[in-house]
């Protein structure tokens, strides 16, 4: 058997870790895939001896009462790989943990393959010392990332974007119109999209403000309607609470939604890669703790925090973050996004379109076939 120690701690990463194993296994079929993940790591015979479950956490206000679990399950798996020594391991996102686990493999031989990497680009570049010691190959999913790391010495390759690959497989997706059908919504009305996160935290701090920039706005655009996708992390029942009775609530959806939409008011995040994919022109939101806030501003280095505004090296998608995170401002921003005649409209379309062939150029693998490939080059060289 080729032993893979596979670690994704994060919802998402047990998402893009479970394609890249379901890819890998075609290539690799006596495969043996062990580590830390989720209930899709796991539906793909992943044996998870951590669960993802019991250590997802964001921001230093959370990470602190964790911390000891955190080490629990660093020990356990750098003991694990000791006794069955695998192949190579895949480490995805979660850098925090991820790098700390990279350093105590190394002593053991280990290869790490590294996908979805950190934002060394944009903080904490010191970490690029680091990952150049302690990871054989890194898989980045932004295209200007690859450059970045091989000047530091990286041995690094874009396989593509897990996101931008909805767009394929939604190429023959319904029209506009069927979709709105589909989703609840009547086809002949404008539509507004409420996408607040997946963390109770953003709920608290974010929604109350999309919900009532969405109420000024249902003021001026007549007959707006308001649809809201529901990450599986968050009760339907907890948003229905704060929005208006005739807000239409999707489990999930969230690109179907995005595509049937006029525009969107999106919490910074994955979802405003999905909105630029989907073509659907949005205002970007955050509001976190101010602690978190405060240790943001002193350690990013970036000017954007939007993904489509950082691959497009300019504002794209008007972004309202922290105190500039209200429901006045959110409102004026989302108008012109919601007229078909404006030229602010037009601007940001033709921008989403420029970052989604970026991302998704026709006739390319998928990042998950592309990222298998290269861990299936790192499992024949090692051992």
């Amino acid at each position: 058997m080729t032993g893979l120690l596979v670690v994704a701690i994060e919802a998402s990463a047990d998402a893009h870790g479970a394609s890249v194993l379901r890819e890998l296994r075609s290539l690799v079929p006596d495969l043996s895939a062990f580590g830390a993940g989720g209930p899709r790591l796991r539906e793909e015979g992943c044996e998870t001896l951590v669960r993802a479950e019991d250590l997802s956490v964001m921001g230093v206000v959370d990470v602190i009462p964790a911390i000891p679990r955190l080490w629990r399950s660093l020990g356990m798996l750098r003991r694990v790989a000791a006794e069955r020594t695998p192949r190579a391991a895949l480490l995805i996102d979660s850098p925090d943990f991820n790098l700390r686990l990279a350093k105590r493999l190394r002593p053991l031989g280990i290869p790490v393959v590294y996908f979805i990497g950190p934002s060394v680009w944009a903080w904490r570049r010191y970490r690029i010392r680091q990952i150049a010691r302690d990871v054989l190959r890194m898989l980045v999913i932004l295209p200007f990332e690859a450059a970045f790391y091989e000047r530091s010495g990286v041995n690094a390759t874009y396989v593509g974007n897990p996101v931008a690959d909805a767009v394929r497989s939604t190429a023959a997706a319904p029209a506009r119109e069927d979709l709105r059908r589909t989703l609840g919504l009547d086809e002949g009305r404008p539509v507004l999209a409420l996408l607040p996160g997946s963390r109770r935290g953003e709920i608290e701090r974010i929604f109350p403000r999309m919900v009532e920039a969405a109420t000024v706005l249902r003021g001026q655009v007549e007959g707006l309607q308001l649809v809201v996708p529901v990450a599986p992390t968050i009760s339907r029942e907890e948003l229905a609470a704060k929005a208006p009775r005739d807000a239409v609530f999707v489990a999930g959806r969230a690109f179907d939604v995005l595509r049937a939409c006029d525009a969107a008011i999106v919490t910074s995040g994955t979802a405003t890669l999905e909105a630029a994919l989907a073509g659907a022109p949005a205002v970007v939101v955050y509001r976190t703790s101010w602690i978190n806030w405060l240790l943001g501003r002193l350690l990013v280095r970036v000017k954007h925090l939007a993904l489509p505004n950082l691959l497009a090296g300019r504002a794209v998608m008007p972004e309202l973050l922290q105190s500039r995170c209200t429901p006045e401002r959110i409102a004026e921003s989302a108008a012109p996004l919601l007229d078909s005649r404006s030229a602010e409209r037009s601007r940001q379309i033709e921008g989403l379109r420029a970052v989604r062939d970026e991302l998704a150029p026709s006739g390319s693998l998928g990042a998950a076939r592309r990222a298998a490939e290269e861990i299936a080059r790192v499992l024949g060289k090692a051992g």
